[in-house]
């Protein structure tokens, strides 16, 4: 008898936190059917590992499916566009990267003005640019490539993964203050950048973590130094450029989640808290951590849309000074 009452006492346990979970849940949900989620590269970039890995948790943490669609083209106009043409009902969320809002629209018509037609909500984590290099330089670090530079003047090039991004950005930075004459070799996209740093054909390049670990983990690219304010936890022996005397070169890209502006602020508050507890969520942490993600600051909507017009203003700055314009 007291095995059946202790068997009962812990069912109605279970079935009480199911009912106060589904209860949770149904608060913060914001609609009935699927949710499509729109990302603006294609299958297999940045922001659509993260997109999917959202889209797992937002599924589980809802009960609701989540219908990941990729629209890539325009530097990210595309998507947008299609984003914009949606009913405002939260039926329809974008997961983009800093860049298409911050970057790309200085140097490329995008067809939306990023501060005015849609509205940042959260964002989950943040990808920091490595400087690596070509597995044959012979400088093994920042201070002996340094010196390696100057004794080869107007001799060395940089790779990006494209033109108008961070990963230009930082290249055309990194070579004002060194005082070398570092010329750019733009690509439509990491991959084939990569390919060239690997071969040795280009010697230089600013990427994004979670696309150039792999490579850097077995040798094929030499890590330089880390583009941020703090040193990766995957790359805990890598310096940052602030601590190497370089404070301006700080570029990391965000990963978020972008609605239309016309939504309800009730709906955009769900979707907020939604976001915010997927990200907090251990497994979903996981999953960013071993995709070499690094996890981002939980901010909220005003914040974030401070974020976007920041970002944007100082990108512009280094557009007009650069004289940085589209191949």
């Amino acid at each position: 008898m007291q095995i059946s009452l202790n068997f009962k006492s812990q069912t109605c346990k279970a079935l009480l936190a199911m009912s106060l979970a589904f209860i949770a849940s149904s608060a913060i949900a914001w609609a009935d059917k699927p949710v499509k989620i729109l990302v603006p590269s294609p299958a297999g970039g940045t922001m659509d590992v993260m997109a999917r890995i959202l889209a797992d948790q937002l599924a589980a943490d809802l009960g609701q499916p989540m219908v990941v669609e990729n629209r890539p083209g325009a530097g990210g106009g595309i998507a947008v566009q299609a984003l914009r043409a949606a009913p405002a009902d939260g039926q329809t969320l974008l997961v983009t990267a800093s860049n298409v809002l911050t970057e790309i629209p200085h140097v490329m018509k995008s067809g939306f003005d990023p501060l005015k037609d849609v509205k940042l909500l959260g964002i989950m984590a943040r990808t920091n640019l490595v400087m690596v290099g070509a597995p044959n330089l012979p400088a093994k670090d920042f201070q002996s490539f340094v010196a390696y530079a100057k004794k080869n003047p107007n001799n060395l090039s940089f790779a990006s993964y494209s033109t108008g991004t961070i990963s230009h950005y930082a290249g055309m930075v990194l070579s004002q203050r060194l005082g070398l004459d570092l010329q750019h070799v733009p690509f439509q996209g990491s991959p084939p950048a990569l390919v060239q740093v690997m071969g040795g054909q280009i010697p230089l390049m600013f990427d994004g973590f979670p696309t150039s670990r792999t490579l850097i983990a077995s040798g094929k690219l030499q890590p330089y130094a880390v583009a941020s304010k703090k040193r990766l936890s995957q790359l805990p022996d890598v310096p940052t450029l602030t601590e190497l005397g370089y404070p301006e070169l700080n570029f990391s890209n965000w990963l978020g989640v972008v609605v239309s502006p016309n939504l309800s602020p009730e709906v955009q508050e769900k979707i907020h808290t939604a976001v915010r507890n997927a990200t907090l969520n251990p497994k979903m942490r996981g999953r960013m951590f071993a995709n070499g993600f690094e996890a981002a600051e939980d901010l909220n909507p005003k914040d974030l849309t401070q974020l976007v017009k920041t970002e944007f203003d100082r990108n512009a700055l280094i557009v007009k000074q650069f004289n940085i314009q589209m191949n």
